[in-house]
């Protein structure tokens, strides 16, 4: 691992944190579901966002044009699927009953299907293709040799799971302090704030 490699290495780890860490739905879930499950499930939930900002990362990176030219065309089918699954999602997250303790999801299959779904809701976010596209495309500009879009990659992936790990360490921490009454508010707050975020990914498209 020489010099350049550890610079594209760093340089793809900020961009990931820096692309994860604003609040969005997927923020909303992560936390929600480790206010209510704990931090085995917030934190899947947040991997499996890395893991599309990983494959977005990597269209961009390795420059794949035809892949890149048809996910700009399929923009709007994504942005429509990905609004409705943000509203079931909030759907589900109203009418969720808060549990007097927490019930955390710690089966393997349980911890994937939560990492699935937020992987395939980043894969849908219009703005998530545009971004990292963008980025990793300018960034890997110059660097035809495999092993600098690979550290890209691999830098991408580990800013945004550090990211999420710390932000579901510290809500974890802190998850005992929050009664019931307050939960459930939460819950009803994500609700309406995901609803939101699929009406104006719907409104995008106007």
């Amino acid at each position: 691992m020489d010099l350049t490699s550890i610079t594209v290495f760093l340089q793809a780890a900020v961009i990931g944190v820096l692309i994860a860490a604003p609040v969005g739905p997927i923020g909303l879930l992560t936390m929600q579901r480790t206010l209510e499950r704990g931090l085995a499930a917030g934190l899947a939930t947040g991997l499996g966002a890395a893991a599309a900002d990983a494959v977005y990362g990597a269209v961009g990176a390795f420059s794949v044009h035809w892949l890149i030219d048809g996910l700009t065309q399929a923009k709007t089918p994504l942005a429509l699927g990905g609004g409705a699954l943000l509203l079931v999602l909030a759907w589900r997250t109203w009418h969720a009953p808060v549990a007097h303790t927490a019930a955390p999801a710690r089966d393997a299959r349980g911890l994937l299907g939560l990492a699935a779904g937020t992987f395939a809701l980043t894969l849908a976010n219009p703005a998530t293709i545009v971004s990292f596209i963008a980025v990793f495309g300018s960034l890997g500009g110059g660097r035809p040799s495999l092993p600098s879009p690979l550290w890209m990659v691999a830098g991408v992936l580990v800013g945004s799971a550090a990211w999420w790990l710390l932000l579901t360490g510290a809500i974890a921490y802190q998850r005992q302090r929050f009664t019931i009454a307050w939960r459930q508010r939460i819950n009803r707050a994500s609700a309406l704030l995901l609803g939101g975020f699929a009406l104006w990914q719907w409104g995008q498209l106007v």
